[in-house]
């Protein structure tokens, strides 16, 4: 399982949901659901976006749970 940790790297960069809704083009539902790991799938353009936004790389957005 993979686990998104979108709403650490956002907590550490001081971002909420709207900020990096204005700065990407994002839907806030897309962000919300990212935020909150309700997600199955994640498309590359948007893992890329964010990642630009968020001055990281996809692997520090994403972890694998054991």
């Amino acid at each position: 399982m993979i686990e998104i940790k979108l709403s650490t790297i956002m907590g550490d960069r001081r971002k909420n949901i709207q900020m990096v809704a204005d700065e990407t083009g994002l839907s806030r539902s897309t962000l919300s659901n990212l935020y909150h790991d309700k997600v199955t799938r994640i498309d590359l353009q948007t893992l890329d976006v964010l990642c630009k936004c968020l001055d990281c790389e996809p692997g520090d957005l994403l972890k694998r749970k054991k």
